[in-house]
């Protein structure tokens, strides 16, 4: 029994160990799967990029606070060094070397002088301003007095202010030149009240109203720059009814005529003439000046008066009036038809090819010339005039030409060389409006002469005192260093060329015109909205002193926020 037991048991081991020998055998040689290795992890792109961005708008956000801080110090700074200007040279008989300082007169306060006194070295010389006006008036920005846009005291700078930022002290007399003796090298002035238009007052001594104040002054180098006078061309009545955009009495006059014609019309029946005429504002001239006086006085009808008096909007009338067949003359042909097109859309009366001849008090009498050759005779009523066109000699400036034999075929102004030398003089340099060359008479031509004579003036006094270091050394090496540095001073004496800049005008609905000039390779005409603000911020850059900046930023900050006001004054 235990024997078959046994036997059963080994047959059945017998037959279970070839199937486990195969099972063994199969897994031993079936391949295994291999496993895949993880996926490597994705990167996290959407935390780095938006980290790029905060980084960025930060910079941007941080870039923007600097510059607006910075801008505020540079403003901070140079409005201190205007307030608080450096300690000046006094002046006195001699230079440090031994040598005599010469004396320059500056007799203006114009574009020219004031730009001869900005840049030249005071130091060098015994510098004296002779002016009536004792301040610089900014004269492109004038035409928007008369409306508000801009108060007066905000284009102008004081004579002394401009004086004291200059190294070496500078003298000013608030005087008028009455005569200039051209051989004996001296200046005849008197003390007098200024006033472009009502004539003069004499300041008196102990009352004796007889004898103004005079005064004798003798100059080395005489700087001629008192500007022209108005140009009535002889035509009747001008002088006596029309006003004059040249000063700033002349502005204040212009706004008091506006208003009081205003005011009276307002006592006359609508469909009366009388109110008609008094209500129409006649502009004659058609350069930059009388452009931009008809446009601001017509914005201020538009955008401010209609608010004040409703309705006169469509009863007020401005016109432009022009000799020559177009307006703004010396601007592109494009850009004169764009302000053509402005002024026909703002309802501005552009009136060209019409020449006045007559003025009484209350119209103009004019021929208009048609195409044909053939003439006609027109008549504009106003009931304010205002004359823009047109520069004459004062006379002063013929009193000096009529001395002088090199001067005597001057009539609209003095003859000067390529060094702004007075031709037949020495000694007297002339620029600005008072002279007569192939330069426009403007405020960019006098401004640049008034640095080029700076300068000029600069290299006269080095050569001066270079001669007197010659007369007083004995040394022939030292003589012979002298000499070569007086002939390369010399020979740096170049003349006067003027780089015309291009030309700005206010054409009126916040649009201007542009005629842009960089060297002899490029031209720019542009016009717009776009050119109005390059307008603005070429003028502002062009302003002398930081105060005057602000002021007249603040004025069209102003005006933008509450408009202009009615008030006569």
């Amino acid at each position: 029994m235990f024997s078959r037991s046994a036997r059963q048991l080994g047959s059945g081991s017998i037959l279970r160990s070839p199937l486990r020998s195969a099972f063994r055998r199969a897994a031993s040689t079936t391949p295994t799967t291999p496993v895949p290795p993880p996926p490597p992890p994705i990167p996290a792109t959407t935390p780095v990029v938006k980290k790029k961005r905060i980084g960025f708008f930060r910079l941007t956000w941080r870039l923007t606070w600097l510059s607006l801080l910075g801008s505020a110090a540079y403003l901070t700074y140079e409005v201190y060094k205007e307030v608080n200007p450096s300690p000046q040279i006094p002046q006195s008989p001699l230079k440090p070397n031994g040598n005599r300082r010469k004396t320059v007169v500056i007799l203006g306060s114009g574009w020219g002088a004031i730009s001869t006194l900005k840049h030249l070295d005071t130091s060098l010389y015994n510098v004296v301003v002779v002016s009536p006006r004792n301040y610089f008036l900014f004269t492109p920005l004038l035409p928007s007095v008369p409306t508000g846009t801009i108060d007066l005291k905000s284009i102008i700078d004081p004579v002394r202010t401009i004086a004291k930022s200059t190294p070496g002290e500078v003298t000013y007399l608030e005087a008028e030149a009455t005569d200039i003796d051209i051989a004996k090298k001296q200046l005849t002035i008197q003390h007098s009240s200024y006033s472009a238009t009502s004539g003069v007052h004499h300041v008196t001594i102990g009352g004796d109203e007889a004898k103004p104040i005079v005064a004798t002054i003798e100059y080395d180098y005489l700087v001629f720059a008192i500007g022209a006078q108005t140009a009535t061309f002889g035509i009747p009545g001008i002088e006596k009814y029309a006003y004059y955009l040249k000063e700033t009495d002349d502005a204040a006059r212009i706004r008091r005529s506006l208003f009081e014609t205003i005011e009276a019309s307002q006592l006359l029946p609508k469909d009366s003439e009388e109110r008609k005429r008094l209500l129409s504002v006649v502009v004659c001239g058609g350069g930059p000046t009388g452009v931009e006086l008809a446009a601001e006085i017509k914005d201020y009808i538009d955008e401010d008066l209609s608010r004040f008096v409703p309705g006169i909007e469509n009863e007020m009338s401005v016109t432009l009036v022009e000799a020559l067949p177009n307006v703004l003359n010396a601007f592109n042909h494009k850009l004169i038809e764009y302000t053509e097109s402005i002024f026909e859309k703002q309802q501005l009366d552009l009136r060209v090819n019409t020449m006045v001849k007559k003025v009484d008090d209350k119209n103009v009498y004019a021929t208009v010339k048609k195409s044909g050759g053939d003439t006609e005779n027109v008549t504009i009523p106003y009931g304010t005039l205002v004359w823009a066109t047109g520069n004459g000699p004062r006379p002063l400036t013929k009193a000096v030409a009529a001395q002088i034999e090199e001067q005597k075929t001057a009539r609209r102004g003095l003859l000067i060389g390529e060094h702004l030398l007075v031709d037949g003089t020495d000694s007297v340099f002339a620029l600005g409006d008072c002279t007569f060359t192939k330069n426009p008479p403007t405020a960019q031509v006098a401004h640049q002469e008034g640095i080029y004579l700076a300068s000029h003036l600069a290299k006269l006094s080095k050569i001066d005192d270079l001669k007197y270091e010659i007369g007083q050394n004995t040394d022939p090496e030292q003589l012979v260093r002298l000499q070569r540095r007086l002939d390369r001073t010399q020979a740096s004496i170049l003349p006067f060329k003027y780089t015309h800049q291009g030309a700005l005008a206010y054409i009126g609905s916040e649009r201007a015109v542009a005629d842009l000039v960089w060297g002899d390779w490029s031209n720019v005409s542009t016009g717009g909205s776009l050119t109005f603000l390059f307008w603005r911020s070429a003028y502002v850059s062009m302003m002398l002193g930081v105060r005057t900046k602000i002021l007249v930023v603040s004025d069209w900050i102003k005006v933008k926020v509450f408009g202009r006001d009615c008030s006569k004054e």
